[in-house]
Parts: C-alpha cells; structure tokens; sequence
C-alpha cells in the first residue's frame, strides 16, 4: 500500500514539474521577452514619427538615425506612443485574467475540476500565441495582436492558479513529511478526495504531551523545506526548458534581422512548445473522480458563489482571522507588481533608448533565466547552511532587487559610466536579476502555502495570480503614463524603487508562526 501511495505521489509531482517545464516557456519566451516587443512592433509598423504624424515609422524614407525616433500609433481616437501600447495591452490582459481567476478559483479547489481547467486554459493560452503565425503586421487587423496577447496572458494566468493549488498538496504528502507526521502522532491526510472547506488537513492528535511541541516544529520546519524545494525544482525546470527554447528562437530571429515576422515565429513555436507539453503533463496528473453524494456540478452556480466567497473572504472579520496571510498579500501585490513591470521596462528601455537589436535582447533573454536556475537551487543550500527562515531569504531577495532600478536612475547623472547607459550593463543586470528573481520567484510561492488554509490552495492562490508575475497590471500602466508624458522611459526607475520599498515593512511584519497556526485553525463563516 506505501508503494503505491508513492508511485502516485510521484506521478502527481512528475506531472506537476512537467507542466511547469510547459508553461514556463511562454513567460520566459514570449510573456517576459518577445511579446511586449512584437506588440511595440506591430505599432511601430503602424505608427508615424513625432511631430508631424505622418511620415510612417516603417517608412523607407526614415534615416537610419530616426530609425528609433518616437513613434505612436492611433489607436481609436488616441495617439500612444508605440512602447507604451505594449505596456497597455498587458494591463488590460492582467484586468481581465483577475476576473477570470477569481471566478475559477472555487472550483479549482475541487480536484474532480482542478486538472480540468489548467488543460483548458493551458490550451486556451497556446492556441492564442501558435495563432501570432497567422497574423502579420501588415494586416488591416493587425490591432487583433493585441486581443491574441490578452487571451494568451489570461490562459496562463489561470492555469498557473490550477497549477499552485497541487503544490501545498505536493508538500505536505512528501515522504519525509509524512514520516514526520506519523512519528509525531499527527492526523494527516493524504488522499486528494479528502479536501474540505470545513476540516484542516493536518491537525494535532495530541495538544499538551510533552515533546509534541518540538515535533511540531519538527514538522513544520520540513514541510516548509519541502515545499520550498519542490518550488524550486519547479522554476528550474522550467527556466531550463524556456533557455532551450531561447537559444532555438535565435536561430530564425538573427538571421531575419529581427524583424517582425521572427518575432511572431518566436511566440508562435513558444505556443506549440506548451500545448504539446501539456497534454504529456495532463497524463501524469490523476484526475480525482466526484463523490457518490456530491451534488451536480453547474458552472453559472460556481462562478457567482465564487465571487460571493471572495466578498466574504473580504470582510473585515475574515481579514481579521488570517491576518498574516492578508499583510503578505499586501506586500506582494507590490512585489509582484514590482518585479515583474521592472523586466518589461526593462526590455523595451534597451530596445527603444539603448538601440539594442532583438538579437541582443534574446541574449538577455537566455542571462536572465539561465541566473535564475541558479538563484532557484543556490538559495536554498545558502538558506540551509546560514540557518534562515524563508522570511529573511526574501526580505534579503527584495532588498538587492531594488538596486537595479536604483542603478538605472544614476544615468540622469551624465556620468562617462555607469548608470545603465550602454548594452554591456543590461548584460550584467540581467544576471544580476536573474539570480535574485528566479529564487524570489520560487520561495514567494513556497512562503505563501504555509499561510494557506488547508483545502483552500485554488481559491486563495486565485488572490495570489492576481498580482503574480504575469499580473501586475499598475505598474505597466504607470510606466506607461511616464513614458507618454516624458518621452524618456527612465523616469520609471523612481516609480519602480518607490513601489518596491514600500512592499519591505509590511513584510517585515508577518508573524510566520501566528501565520502558520491561524491558517490551520480557519473557519470561513459565510
């Protein structure tokens, strides 16, 4: 019976780590590299130059030295400039993915629906980007590049919510967690059908014996390693799979010069690479069958008590119970945001101020994940030798973040170098980034289901997603405001370091204990 308990259990991780080696590719390929670039390309072949508006920013007549003059596009009745349509398109995107994850997040929790619907917004988000083969620039329609973006950031979006609801499940049925469990006399469960809204699934057989603290601590202590370890394993997995796809996408893109359709081939083959993964990650996962006296499942019901839990999960006296695990939600809104808005800036400062070609920012592309595989596996070992909590690891992590926008603000000072003014420092930043993101990435999932109640992972990873890497949509907009009325993108650095040190003491004040136990204890009362 252990056998098969463990077979299982390591189908369900293999399936678990495979989907991530699918999705990932899309955000280190396209969400993070080549989208917000092909869509500012798709507008600049569309746009005119400033002043005048009508000279065409693709126009052979342009010099070779306005080649990245100031260009916008209208769109409607507006004139945007053509780096902050990119930065538009990926705030609508992100509004739209909050609807849709809040809706799914209830029903995720149910895992007779949870396989279900990371397929289904899997295949959703792959067949949006496999269709950018289809649509040049040139098309009359070629603002549906835009609508492609939104239904492939949403597809993965709520996927990745489907995908987070496994891992506190992955964590607490490890083997050596459950070792642990059973050596400490603690009720634990273990099968999937067991999930609940109303009893924990691990509680404390016995309260007051003495030494059932420490084997409590014991515990506790593992499964955070655990499931920060196979958070880690995760991202590497899936930064190894998007280096691969990389380094195969500078083939088509140097040697067409980077132009437009390479572009599109890019994010096309990134598309083919998560649907044909998905479906090898959607025979691994075990897909749980309803109970016998489970009533039937009727979509327009879920969807409205859906929303209607999350009113409640609001309330003043819910917010109360689980204190720790709204201050962390509050940090991250802002961390999340803040990270993620400081690599699309990023992108397009180096393509539209440093001139960098997109054979060079492929180049960043393959630093920056390839840093972050040894951010993922390296802080863990630091972590372990240094004796930390996963608190300080990222309070640690934020803090060096925040100098590379930092550093990007020393280049008002017209020093001879520094200050992020020439394509040799992206370089560097971008290892520098890398390492510190790929780990922030790995232990701010892992933090997060420590503080989850038990049964609940969809519904509050459902929060989670919301501000996740792919959902900030604040600060894509502000950045896009600056650029519009500066012309010079910089000026997004200040908003970038303001956005992330204000994240840092309200993290610094989560009570991880308090956190833990009152997340175990939670009762919703609807």
């Amino acid at each position: 019976m252990t056998s098969f308990l463990t077979d299982l259990y390591k189908r369900k991780l293999y399936g678990w780590l495979l989907y991530a080696f699918a999705s990932e590719v899309f955000v280190i390929v396209s969400l993070t590299l080549f989208l917000p670039v092909a869509l500012e390309q798709f507008a600049r072949d569309n746009g005119f130059l400033l002043p005048d508006k009508t000279q065409a920013c693709s126009s052979a007549n342009v010099r070779a030295a306005d080649e990245f003059a100031r260009c916008v596009v209208k769109i409607g009745w507006f004139w945007v400039d053509s780096a902050s349509f990119s930065l538009y398109v990926n705030s609508i995107s992100v509004a739209l993915q909050a609807l849709t994850v809040i809706s799914m997040g209830g029903i995720a929790d149910h895992p007779p629906h949870r396989k279900r619907l990371l397929l289904l917004f899997a295949f959703l988000g792959s067949i949006s980007a496999i269709c950018f083969l289809l649509l040049p620039s040139s098309a009359p329609v070629w603002w549906l590049c835009a609508v492609l973006g939104i239904f492939a950031n949403v597809g993965f979006g709520a996927s990745t919510v489907a995908m987070n609801a496994y891992l506190p499940e992955l964590g607490r049925n490890a083997p050596s967690v459950l070792q642990l469990a059973q050596d400490g006399d603690l009720t634990h469960c273990t099968s999937d059908d067991s999930d609940s809204e109303a009893d924990p699934l691990l509680t404390r057989s016995i309260d007051d014996e003495p030494g059932q603290t420490s084997k409590q601590t014991r515990y506790e202590a593992e499964l955070s390693r655990t499931t920060s370890r196979i958070s880690s394993m995760g991202i590497a997995s899936g930064y190894g799979a998007g280096i691969l796809m990389l380094i195969l996408a500078l083939i088509p893109v140097t040697l067409l010069e980077g132009s437009t359709f390479s572009l599109r081939l890019a994010i096309g083959l990134s598309g083919v690479w998560w649907a044909v993964f998905s479906v090898a990650a959607g025979a691994l996962l075990p897909g749980a069958s309803a109970a016998a006296d489970e009533e039937p499942f009727v979509l327009s019901t879920a969807v409205v008590g859906a929303w209607k839990r999350l009113g409640g999960m609001l309330r003043w006296s819910e917010i109360v119970k689980l204190r720790n695990t709204f201050q962390y939600l509050a940090a991250w809104f802002l961390l999340s945001d803040g990270f993620t808005t400081i690599t699309s800036t990023a992108l397009l400062f180096a393509k539209t101020s440093l001139h960098m070609p997109p054979s060079s920012l492929i180049i960043i592309g393959v630093l920056s994940p390839l840093s972050g595989i040894a951010g993922a596996l390296v802080w863990p070992v630091l972590q372990r030798r240094l004796g930390w909590s996963n608190l300080r690891v990222l309070i640690t992590l934020v803090i060096g973040v925040s100098l590379i926008p930092a550093y990007g603000c020393i280049g008002f000072a017209h020093l001879s170098v520094g200050g992020l003014t020439t394509p040799g420092e992206m370089y560097g930043l971008a290892v520098v980034f890398g390492s510190v993101y790929g780990a922030f990435q790995s232990y701010a999932r892992a933090f997060y289901a420590e503080l989850l109640p038990p049964g609940e992972e969809a519904r509050w990873y459902g929060l989670f997603s919301i501000t996740d890497k792919s959902s900030s949509f604040i600060g894509p907009l502000v950045v896009g405001f600056i650029a519009d009325m500066t012309g010079n993108i910089r000026y997004a650095f200040f908003f970038l370091i303001v956005m992330i040190w204000l994240a840092v003491p309200i993290l610094m004040t989560v009570d991880v204990e308090r956190g833990r136990r009152d997340a175990q204890g939670y009762r919703y009362s609807s």
